[in-house]
Formats: C-alpha cells, sequence, structure tokens
C-alpha cells in the first residue's frame, strides 16, 4: 500500500466527524474536512512517516504531490506538509523542491497551508541557498498571486539576527499599495518577527515608509521604542533556518 493511502487510513481512525464542520466553518474551506485535530493527527502521522520510510528524494516529492492533489478532505493537505518536513527527508530539501512548494503555495491558496510552507520550507531553503533563492523570492514578491507575494514576505520570519533586511524590505515593498488584508497581516508580521531582533530598525522602517492601518499596528505590536536596544541590520543568512 502506498504512503498516501497509508496516510488517509491513519486520517480515517483519528477523526471526529461531528467536529469537521465546525472546523471548516472556522477555516472558510470549500474543501471539507474530517474532523481530525491537530494533535491526534500529528501523532498518527508521526508514526506512520516513522514506519514507512521513503528512500530517494523523486519517490517523496511524488508522495507529497499525491497527497497533496488527491486530497478530498483538509487534513491531508495537513499531511502533505507535515511529510515535506518531516526529519527523515531533510537532505531532500533542495532547489529541486522549489516547483513543488511553489505548486503548494499557489493551489493552496490560504493562509493555514501556505504559511507553513513560506517560514518553514521557503524560508529554509533560502537559508541554505541564499544565491538561488534569493533573486527567486524577489520575482515571487512582484507576482500577481496573492500567495507568492505573501511568502516571499514571510521567508524569513524564523531568521532573527540572520535577517537580510535588503531582502526583506525587497519583498514587502511591492505589496506596501495593496489593500487585501493578507497581504497587510504579512507586511506587519513579518516587521514584527524582526522587531523582536531589531526594533528601533522596524520602527525606523514603518516611520519611512509611511506604513499605516493593519500592518502598522501588527509591526509594532509588541515594540516599546524607548526600551528597545539598537543594533544594526543583519547579515544574508548563511545557514539552514
Amino acid at each position: 500500500m502506498s504512503l498516501p493511502k497509508v496516510v488517509r487510513l491513519a486520517l480515517l481512525e483519528v477523526a471526529e466527524p461531528d467536529k469537521a464542520p465546525a472546523m471548516q466553518a472556522y477555516m472558510k474551506s470549500q474543501m471539507p474536512f474530517l474532523g481530525v485535530q491537530s494533535g491526534p493527527r500529528r501523532a498518527a502521522l508521526k508514526k506512520v512517516f516513522a514506519e514507512h520510510r521513503i528512500e530517494s528524494a523523486p519517490e517523496w516529492r511524488r508522495s507529497v504531490l499525491e497527497l497533496w492533489r488527491e486530497a478530498e478532505f483538509r487534513e491531508e493537505r495537513y499531511a502533505a506538509i507535515e511529510l515535506s518536513g518531516f526529519r527523515f527527508y531533510r537532505d531532500f530539501q533542495t532547489l529541486y523542491t522549489v516547483p513543488m512548494y511553489e505548486e503548494m503555495v499557489v493551489s493552496g491558496a490560504w493562509w493555514d497551508l501556505v504559511d507553513e510552507i513560506a517560514t518553514h520550507r521557503v524560508g529554509g531553503l533560502l537559508a541554505a541557498y541564499p544565491d538561488a533563492m534569493r533573486p527567486l523570492l524577489l520575482e515571487w514578491a512582484h507576482a500577481e498571486n496573492l500567495w507568492k507575494r505573501r511568502t516571499a514576505i514571510l521567508a524569513q520570519n524564523r531568521f532573527k539576527e540572520r535577517t537580510d533586511t535588503a531582502l526583506l524590505y525587497a519583498c514587502i515593498e511591492p505589496s506596501l499599495s495593496d489593500i487585501d488584508f493578507f497581504a497587510r497581516k504579512a507586511i506587519g508580521w513579518a516587521l514584527r518577527e524582526y522587531a523582536k531582533t531589531n526594533p528601533r530598525e522596524v520602527v525606523r522602517y514603518v516611520e519611512a515608509k509611511g506604513i499605516s492601518g493593519l500592518s502598522r499596528r501588527e509591526a509594532l505590536k509588541n515594540v516599546t521604542v524607548s526600551t528597545a536596544p539598537a543594533a544594526p541590520p543583519g547579515p544574508a543568512p548563511s545557514a539552514r533556518a
């Protein structure tokens, strides 16, 4: 039995169908839910992935995409994302995975699917392959597709002092005029994360760009300017995030 089929059976075993309608309503999802909450889902998937190891990167990518493309329930897409980041496959995180993640971002087109890919998968590739990934993220930052732009903005959310501020700002600025909630929220969230490392720089940038509304509130949410330590912008990342 293929891994995707085993995953589906494992999810069915821990599903609580009576919870599915509320989960679907909360997520505003057209795709139905099985009713599997995050804790039982992660436990079931961890067991399945540990018992059904994939031996090659191409087979792993095929399994991720099969789960993703053939999903009838949203939890199957969550499973595809978890499989893409499972510890056995860290060495498979190469530039060959970019088309897979791009497809998942574009077809996922909602925050619960895209944000994990942006911050953990695409961000990891940026840390490991900065010279190749910087131009790609700049291209995505100018894309018409909202979710590619959001991914470019959020990719460095875990980088802290390794944040490439020039790249961060270059990814934010094409979306500054966008009034879409998810674009505005992404800008604020990315700046809020960097503010944990360099609050004064974030305040300077917000004021210099005249960022207002939701993005400003999110960016400055936890900043106390009078007590914030000054720090220079960080260098480009050079290791896996």
